[in-house]
Formats: C-alpha cells, structure tokens, sequence
C-alpha cells in the first residue's frame, strides 16, 4: 500500500507531466521522491538505467513520457520519437520489474488508438485498426511500452498498468512552435500577434479535427489516484469526457488571450485524425473527476505563458 514514507520514483520529471506529478505528490506530503530524466541519467544504457534502480531500489515508478510534440514535431522528428522512446521505457520496465518494484504506471498517448476509431474510444479498441500515419512512429513506440507492461504482467506477475491521457496542458507547457502541443503553439501565435498588431493568425489544417484536453494537474491527480488503487485492468483511460474542435479551441483561446483580429485555417497542411475522444467510463467509475474546465485552464495557462516571457 502506498503511503506517505514510500519511495516513489518519476521519469520525465522536467516534462510537462513529470512536473505535475512532483507537484501533486508534495501537495500530498510525499517526501519521498526520486525524479529523474534523459538529462540526469542515460535513459538508452540499460546498463546505467537498472544500476540506477538498484541504487535508489523505488517501491513505485512512474514512467512520464519522455520524449514527445505536436503534429510539428510528429512530422519533423519521428526517428528521435521512436528511439528515445523505445529504449527509455524498455530499459526502464525491466528494471523495474528486477528490483521488485511493487506497482509501476506507464504514461502512453491518446495517439495509440487506431485512425478512424469508434468514439467515444474504450481501451478495448487499442490495435483494432490502422494508426494516424503522421504520428504512427511515436504510437508505435507507445503501443510497445503497454504490451511490454501486459507481457511482465503475464511472465512475472508483475503490477504494471498503462494509462491513456488526452492531450495535457498547463504549467510547464512547451511553447516552441517546432515540437508543442496545439494548446500552447496556438496561446503564443495569438499572443505575438497580438503584441505585434497582426491582423491574423494562420493555424494548420480545417479546423474541423476534435480534441480532448486535460489540465496538467488534473491528469496526475488521476494517476495518483489509480496508484492507490487495487489490481485494475491493464490498460486505463483518463480524460474529461468532453472534446472540442480545433476551430472551437482556437475561438476561446483569442478570447482568452484578447486577440482582435481574423482567424485564417491552412488547408494544406494535415488535420490528423478526426476525432479523438476517450471513453474515461472506468475511471469515473472509480470515483475520480477532473477539476478544471477548458475555459478555466486556458486562463491558468496564458497567465503562466505571460509570466514565463516577461
């Protein structure tokens, strides 16, 4: 049973989601953590990764992504998507599986769901179809880390479980236009256009595309909260059960940021796929809701942005 005195280990601890779970596990006085990232440890040598485990000899380990962007980032650096990922969770679930490691939650993508998926999409649909072509190299890393999971499960009885986020936003969010997620690409294009008097912003593709988001500290309140939890299934969806469309998002976000002028959508460039919105029925069975609206985190979102650049 985790308690307050457990070890508890995070990977991808500068990441947007690593960040909110050292947040949420200090809000709750767990004083115990170990954070680590490709920047403090070589996450490829499976040599230097299981000598880390067996050094630090966590009781629980969180694998928070890694290495990860927007279709951008999807589109310009698949090779790096795929390696990174791929060696950095398969050295990590070994070793923690050969230090004993009590429970381990791997963080995978939204992305893993096939292209043209049922919606709203139950964890029952993973590999029932083709994936998304522009992000197919990091779902398909994402697709090895869960069955990786399922396999030691099987093996070695291990309590290794996946959970599949909507898209995360919030404090700590990666702004650079080449690798981020459409949420804080679209707060600072609306926010330079703004400063400068640009009579518009341009944004990839229809506008057409939904999507699902949940506010950062929203998604690690509900990993902590299925750590806590018993022997679940292996796979876990966490969302809001809400989605809304590119178009949609990018009207509240020019509100939100207080941009006058036009709104111009590039049909030339790819949509992605049309929707993506997760079926979160089991974990809401659980007892667990999100906190934080749309509307309220786009507004943490840009004051955080604003204070960021000043």
């Amino acid at each position: 049973m985790m308690d307050k005195a457990s070890k508890i280990l995070v990977f991808g601890a500068k990441g947007l989601i690593g960040a909110a779970l050292a947040r949420r596990l200090r809000q709750g006085s767990f004083k115990n953590l170990i954070l680590a990232d490709s920047d403090t440890l070589e996450l490829d040598n499976r040599k230097k990764v299981y000598d880390f485990f067996a050094k630090t000899r966590p009781d629980y380990c969180i694998i928070a992504p890694i290495k990860e962007g927007g279709i951008v980032a999807n589109i310009r650096y698949p090779a790096e998507l795929i390696y990174q990922n791929l060696s950095a969770q398969t050295n990590i679930i070994d070793s923690a599986w050969r230090v004993n490691v009590a429970k381990l939650i791997y963080l995978a993508s939204s992305c893993v769901y096939p292209k043209d998926c049922r919606q709203p999409i139950k964890e029952e649909y993973l590999m029932s179809g083709p994936l998304e072509l522009t992000n197919a190299p990091y779902a398909a890393a994402k697709i090895s880390g869960i069955e990786m999971c399922k396999a030691y499960n099987l093996q070695y009885n291990t309590r290794f479980i996946s959970v599949v986020p909507a898209t995360a936003y919030g404090p700590g969010d990666n702004f650079d236009l080449n690798t981020s997620h459409v949420i804080p690409a679209l707060l600072a294009k609306f926010h330079a256009a703004k400063i400068n008097n640009t009579p518009y912003v341009t944004i990839w593709g229809s506008g057409k595309p939904k999507r699902e988001f949940i506010y950062a500290d929203d998604l690690a309140d509900a990993v902590l909260f299925l750590m806590r939890q018993g022997r679940l299934t292996e796979v876990v969806n966490i969302g809001t059960g809400v989605d809304v469309s590119i178009s949609r998002l990018a009207q509240l976000i020019k509100r939100t940021v207080g941009f006058m002028g036009k709104i111009k959508f590039d049909n030339e460039k790819p949509d992605g796929v049309a929707r993506k919105l997760l079926d979160s029925g089991l974990l809401f069975s659980l007892g667990w809701r999100p906190r934080v609206s749309l509307a309220q985190g786009l507004l943490k979102a840009y004051g955080l942005y604003k204070k960021s650049i000043c």
